[in-house]
Order: structure tokens, then sequence, then C-alpha cells
């Protein structure tokens, strides 16, 4: 399968783009500010086309250039989160012009918005694009509709593609937004955070989730879930609070 990243965005968000091979129908996560050029030329060289946009949740890094980047293309985000669409920097108005500043355009609500099919969170998952299967598991706490979205497949070679973890290996893999990183946590202190929900997520994630899955965050480097296990401090201060 196709995965590629690119971080040159604001406050060095992750954008990725999934494809399967051969059916060759792109879905972007997360096109943070900056990201929609990067989209364009990278679909044009790779021969890809463009079928949906997906998003973690709902903050401003995440979704500034999903309006571009989508054009009449679907752009999904969990329901709880459907909301921050309408004005994402009502929730981070400090940052708001920074955000125009640096992606040289206000603030577009995408033309077709829907949320997470509910099939997505059921049983194995669902097709979003054309031979790309995710399973979508709630893990609200950074926002309210934050999720994370499992799938497998083995990725091939690209100078785009994000690094794998050299102690990693099998083909189990998922992406984290902002609710897991390599060594941390989501925040919590936005409105819509809540440290409790956020705490009791990671547990939930550590109780369901392979520890050979490699995870790939909505910022940072790609980690597994058995490493942030054994070496994170912030997931072991949310699985202490449980005990």
């Amino acid at each position: 399968m196709i995965l590629l990243r690119y971080s040159q965005t604001l406050i060095e968000a992750n954008c990725y783009i999934l494809a399967d091979s051969d059916q060759r129908q792109a879905l972007v996560v997360d096109p943070g500010a900056g990201a929609a050029q990067w989209v364009k030329a990278t679909l044009q060289t790779r021969g890809l086309e463009l079928a949906s946009v997906l998003c973690t949740h709902g903050h401003s890094d995440h979704v500034w250039d999903a309006a571009l980047v989508a054009g009449d293309a679907p752009v999904y985000i969990p329901e709880p989160d459907m909301y921050r669409l309408d004005d994402p920097t009502s929730t981070s108005a400090a940052y708001a012009s920074a955000f125009v500043t640096f992606s040289g355009h206000e603030w577009e609500r995408p033309r077709v918005c829907l949320r997470v099919p509910a099939a997505m969170f059921e049983g194995g998952g669902m097709e979003l694009v054309p031979g790309v299967w995710l399973r979508a598991v709630p893990a609200p706490g950074h926002t309210e509709g934050s999720t994370v979205f499992l799938f497998s497949g083995s990725i091939n070679e690209d100078r785009e593609a994000p690094g794998i973890p050299e102690w990693a290996g099998g083909t189990a893999l998922m992406l984290t937004g902002d609710v897991l990183f390599n060594n941390g946590v989501g925040r919590t202190d936005l409105p819509g955070g809540d440290p409790r929900a956020a705490a009791e997520s990671l547990r939930t994630l550590v109780q369901v989730i392979d520890p050979a899955t490699i995870f790939f965050p909505g910022h940072g480097p790609s980690s597994t879930m058995g490493r942030e296990i054994r070496h994170s401090y912030y997931l072991r201060q949310a699985m202490a609070a449980g005990e």
C-alpha cells in the first residue's frame, strides 16, 4: 500500500496520503495549513486520484486546508467534532491569524462534510476509499470526537513514506491523530478537552490494540503501541490513574 507523510505545515502537523497500490484512489488524512500544495503535487507525480479526506479530529492544525484539498470530494470527520468545521478557530482564536498568514487563505468550510460512517466503528470497519479498509476506535479527550483508525498493509518504499521504527515489524497499522504520540499524548487544556476522558481512552487503547501495532501520529515520528506502553511516562501515568 501507499502511505506518504508531509509535516511542513503550521505546527508541523502530519498530513498523510493513503492509497491501495492497484486502485490508486487516495485518502488524504489531516490536511493542515500548508498541506494543499504538497497534496496536489504528490497526487499528480504518483498517479493518484483524490477520493476523499479524513480528519482525525477538528483542530485547526489538522483541518485548515481540507476545503482546498477536497474540492467536491467528501471530508469525513468524527461526528462530535463536526461543529468545529464551521469555524475551527473558535476554539483557538489566539492562533487564527497565524493560520491565515501561513496558508495564505482564510478558513473555508469544505463543501461536503460527512460524519465518519457508523459502519467504520463496527467489526472490521469499511473501505473509505477503494482498497483501503479502516476500523475506527473512539478516543475522546483531546477533543470530543478524537478517533484513532486501524488499518493494515505493507507500506511501499518511498522517499516520502513515514519512517518505520527499527524495532517494529508486521502489517498492523494505526493513525492516532493527537491522541497518542511517540513519547507523548494529546493535551487536554483546550476547549472541548477532557483529562479524564483522555486517560480512559488511553487505557482502552492499551487494552485493545496489539502492542506490535505501528502508529502514525498527528505530530512527530511513528512508534509502536508496545514501545509506548513500556517507555512513555505520559501513557504510564494514564494507566496508573485507572488502578
